[in-house]
């Protein structure tokens, strides 16, 4: 009998490592995603993988968007100061250089238009009379004024050693100008320019919708957070959206933690009010549409469904039935 409680203790040992081995092989499943909240693979009833869009110009989402405090700001400046890390896409795999993510948010600055000496300008085309040739300068009575030589002067010439050179018992001399040496042109003006955070108002979120089985509750783990450069401005030629950087939600809410005095969602109501944007996004307090949900293409509603009208339309019917869904979970 004895040796059977001998035993116990080893088995009881190699019972509690297999489990911190399982529980640490699915908090790590999670841990990648950019998830604040780790969840077990286990205890993961019915996951769903959404997209979504935020325009920062809509009321509802002004508060993360004010005057020198907007969240585009906060990001741009954590990367410029090494403090955040940006990526290429949502896969959140391949990283971008501070350097390669202001070359995604700048755009190319017009050379001015120059003005024709002989009046050929708003638009109109140059004047096609030949110029005079310069005259050459004169005294004021009609004699041409000699050209001054440069200026020189005779200094030894020096050896390797730095002593000068004799021939003949003589010193050896050579000439050199005197002329001072123009200075270097300036340099060329910026041919880039960045946008302003004001610009980038268009941002997309990827978010994983999870019920959690164990605690009987429907969890909103937002993963990314990407800006986007819109396609309605005017500097940008392409006309089409593109992306700026992705960033990893929880990377985000670390830096909005450590900056509380710039990473304030701004309470119209009452400034002593203000919420720090982690709590802003905790507490859902934004607008936001969906654009994609997964599938086995992975394509966007507008793409699956024909046009951006089309799209929008599904995305509040999708909307609409994944509420219904969480509601229905219960009847169970």
């Amino acid at each position: 009998m004895t040796r059977y409680f001998k035993a116990l203790p080893f088995t009881a040992a190699a019972l509690l490592a297999a489990l911190v081995g399982r529980a640490q092989e699915q908090a790590t499943s999670t841990v990648t995603t950019g998830a604040i909240r780790q969840i077990p693979v286990s205890d993961q009833m019915f996951r769903k993988t959404i997209t979504r869009a935020i325009d920062l110009r809509e009321k509802q989402n002004r508060p993360m968007f004010s005057d020198g405090k907007e969240i585009s700001r906060v990001i741009i400046d954590a990367v410029k100061r090494g403090e955040l890390t940006a990526y290429k896409n949502d896969s959140v795999t391949s990283t971008l250089t501070p350097k390669e993510m202001s070359s995604n948010m700048s755009y190319a600055i017009e050379a001015p238009i120059s003005v024709d000496a002989d009046g050929g300008d708003w638009g109109a085309p140059a004047s096609k009379t030949p110029k005079k040739k310069a005259t050459q300068a004169n005294d004021g009575w009609g004699a041409p004024i000699a050209s001054t030589p440069p200026a020189t002067k005779k200094v030894k010439v020096l050896d390797s050693k730095g002593k000068p050179v004799k021939k003949n018992g003589k010193y050896v001399y050579k000439t050199v100008s005197t002329t001072a040496v123009a200075p270097p042109p300036p340099p060329p003006p910026p041919t880039t320019a960045e946008y302003r955070p004001k610009d980038l108002y268009q941002m997309e979120l990827t978010e994983e919708m999870i019920f959690d089985k164990k605690r009987s509750r429907m969890y909103h783990q937002i993963k990314t957070v990407t800006l986007k450069l819109p396609s309605t401005l005017q500097t940008n030629t392409s006309g089409l959206e593109k992306t700026v950087a992705t960033f990893k939600y929880s990377d985000l809410a670390k830096v909005f933690r450590n900056n509380p005095q710039q990473a304030i969602w701004f309470n119209a109501q009452n400034d002593a009010q203000h919420k720090n944007l982690a709590d802003a996004f905790e507490l859902w307090l934004f607008n936001s549409y969906i654009v994609k949900v997964s599938n086995p293409a992975g394509d966007d509603l507008a793409t699956q469904y024909g046009s951006e009208r089309e799209g929008l339309l599904a995305a509040q019917q999708i909307a609409s039935d994944l509420v219904e869904y969480e509601y229905s979970l219960w009847s169970f």
